[in-house]
């Protein structure tokens, strides 16, 4: 792998999980529980020009990488409910890098934490009340194929661990 590669996916590229039983979900669910605490360590006593400093060259600050959780979660939350509340719909895909260019991306980081904690504890809640039935549901996403929750769970526990290890590394090699 490549420095830009090591940079970019600091934890490796996403793969799904060799299996998905009850003890590996606990873990990911714990995963998505401690975000919101895991996040606010991560970004504590940055001040605004390391908000603003990419975690890599041609890559997002962490001030948007913040946002981008905040964002990329809510929607996750959302398809969840759909997949639960509906036969294998079909979601909408969003462009992810032209949120991150909108206004709302340049904001206090502050509301993004709220809105992660408040998020986190209702998703959380909701996957410690699946069933192994409810697992199995799913959507279809038009890029990505057909996801059931338990890849989808994999997915974001990856997802949540991925951005922060791009704060950390970033904090290590500037000495923040």
């Amino acid at each position: 792998m490549t420095e830009s590669e090591d940079l970019r996916y600091p934890i490796g590229r996403f793969t799904a999980p060799a299996s998905s039983d009850s003890a590996v979900r606990a873990e990911q669910i714990s995963i998505l529980r401690l975000l919101p605490f895991t996040l606010q360590t991560v970004v504590s006593g940055l001040n605004q020009a390391q908000l603003d400093t990419p975690y890599r060259e041609g890559g997002w600050t962490v001030r948007q990488l913040v946002h981008h959780i905040a964002d990329s979660h809510a929607n996750a939350y959302v398809r969840t409910k759909l997949a639960l509340t509906e036969d294998w719909p079909t979601i909408k895909p969003y462009d992810e890098a032209a949120w991150a260019r909108l206004a709302d991306s340049r904001l206090p980081i502050d509301g993004s934490l709220a809105m992660i904690g408040a998020l986190h504890e209702r998703w959380v809640a909701l996957l410690e009340s699946l069933s192994e039935a409810d697992f199995q549901r799913g959507y279809n996403h038009p890029e990505n194929g057909r996801q059931n929750l338990a890849t989808v769970l994999a997915i974001y526990a990856w997802h949540s661990r991925h951005h922060t290890a791009h704060i950390t590394n970033l904090r290590s090699r500037q000495n923040w």
